[in-house]
């Protein structure tokens, strides 16, 4: 059995941070919190250099008991996390500043980052369950930071649909245990084709609730909205990005490792979410005003392009680095809308972005960056990404989902361009109040991850074979 435990120097250091920085701020004066910020920054950093050096040395394995892989999939999925993660941390830095629970705060952000990155590399289905709970108790957590009203009421019905799909996911791992009598992924592959077809397909969808309740995909997308609108600006960027990377890589091995020779017709039932979670978002984002609302539902309809890499996961080889790549250009795109709306928290409605452009040259570009991408506008990262999962879902035989998704992009348009039309072409200003700044921050922030974004889409025939590798067994 290999425990190397180097392996794991990514998770290791966020949870290290995680309890080094819980001990130290129960000592720190509230004035001094900052620390547990740097330590945060510092472990996201480690992380990502132990993950550089694993990749460039080709260091991969599977350890304990093969329960959690380290392959082309585990190194992306963990850049792009921390990076993301170090985002996150960078718009936070002034709406929890001085505040009584900043040590908090911290240390909850680095364990449901631990989580994610635990589901990245699960293996296995008690692994899975695990990074799964790991990834949600911290975040119901820091939905409720503000203690408000709204906040209260995001956190409870998180915690409730969070619970509901984590129980139902635990039923559905005892089933395909049932079933495979294993459950590590590389025996399930063996036993399941031979496992009664209703066992198998009522097992794979339970645990695929919690998946698609973790990536915010229909069914499970109902606590979307509202947490995104209750909860502080920075937990709502995590919390519509972060956790959606983990549970998509998690389903993508799953579907890749332990269904590929499945009788079970899991291709077509991923196609059809897809098809729902893409065309319900977007409907559901015409209509909205409040632009953080309008953001959740644009990350659901993100959420169905994204399920069509699982749909062909075991058809083409397109579907892995298709997959990687377009979650590193949604997570930079997303956080950089996401970090405007957060410099400019007294903006809360489309009308309150009127006059901005003139006011904020910068941000107004950011924002333009970050939402046309949101669309798949070249040059951006998430236009590549789009033509890669596009391109593998045709590959894969579903032609009429890539032509849906199309449909869908052209019409997401609307709701985008609703938001950028008053920034610049409004002769009435909203109040100054609405547009004063948040600090320093998070402006860098925003102007960081809009950058990103336009890097990805610049340097793709770089970044997209980053990718390309087989996943461990």
């Amino acid at each position: 059995m290999n425990e190397n435990l180097t392996a794991l120097v990514p998770e290791i250091a966020l949870l290290g941070a995680a309890v080094v920085g819980l001990l130290a701020g129960s000592w720190l004066p509230r004035r001094r919190q900052w620390v547990i910020a740097v330590l945060a920054a510092a472990a996201c950093v480690a992380g990502l250099v132990a993950t550089a050096v694993t990749m460039i040395t080709d260091r991969e394995q599977t350890v304990f008991s093969h329960a959690f892989a380290v392959d082309t999939a585990t190194g992306t999925g963990r850049l792009v996390v921390l990076a993301a993660l170090l985002l996150v941390i960078g718009m936070s830095v002034e709406p929890v500043r001085g505040h009584e629970r900043e040590t908090e705060y911290w240390v909850l952000l680095l364990m449901t980052g631990a989580g994610t990155l635990a589901l990245i590399g699960a293996n296995d289905l008690l692994m899975l369950v695990a990074a799964y709970l790991l990834t949600s108790i911290p975040a119901y957590a820091l939905s409720a930071f503000a203690k408000d009203a709204a906040g209260t009421e995001a956190a409870l019905k998180y915690y409730l649909m969070g619970a509901l799909f984590g129980v139902t996911m635990l039923a559905g791992t005892a089933l395909l245990y049932a079933a495979g009598h294993a459950t590590l992924y590389r025996d399930l592959r063996a036993t399941l084709p031979e496992a009664p077809y209703g066992l198998v397909g009522v097992g794979l969808v339970a645990v695929l609730a919690g998946l698609l309740f973790k990536a915010g995909a229909v069914p499970a997308h109902f606590w979307v909205p509202d947490v995104t609108t209750g909860a502080p600006a920075p937990v709502a960027a995590y919390v519509t990005t972060l956790p959606k990377i983990g549970a998509l890589v998690a389903g993508y091995r799953l579907f890749h490792q332990a269904l590929a020779d499945s009788s079970v017709n899991w291709p077509l039932l991923m196609a059809i979410l897809a098809a729902v979670t893409m065309t319900l978002g977007n409907l559901a984002a015409f209509s909205q005003t409040d632009v953080r609302r309008l953001l959740a539902y644009s990350a659901i309809s993100q959420v169905g392009y994204l399920l069509m890499a699982l749909a062909v996961a075991t058809r083409t080889d397109l579907a892995q680095k298709s997959l990687l790549f377009y979650l590193a250009a949604y997570a930079a795109t997303n956080l950089g809308a996401f970090a405007v709306v957060t410099e400019l928290p007294h903006a809360r409605t489309l009308r309150d972005y009127r006059g901005m452009g003139p006011r904020h040259p910068g941000l107004a570009a950011v924002l333009v960056v970050c939402l046309l991408g949101l669309v798949g506008t070249p040059p951006t990262g998430i236009f590549l990404g789009k033509l890669e999962i596009f391109t593998a879902a045709v590959a894969g035989g579903y032609a009429w989902l890539a032509a849906l998704a199309v449909a869908n992009t052209v019409a997401s348009l609307f709701y985008y361009l609703r938001w950028l039309t008053p920034v610049f072409t409004s002769t009435d200003r909203a109040p100054a109040q609405a547009h004063a700044p948040l600090g320093r921050w998070a402006a860098a922030t925003a102007y960081t991850a809009g950058t990103l974004s336009l890097a990805l889409g610049l340097a793709g025939g770089t970044v997209v074979p980053l990718g390309t590798g087989n996943l461990l067994p």
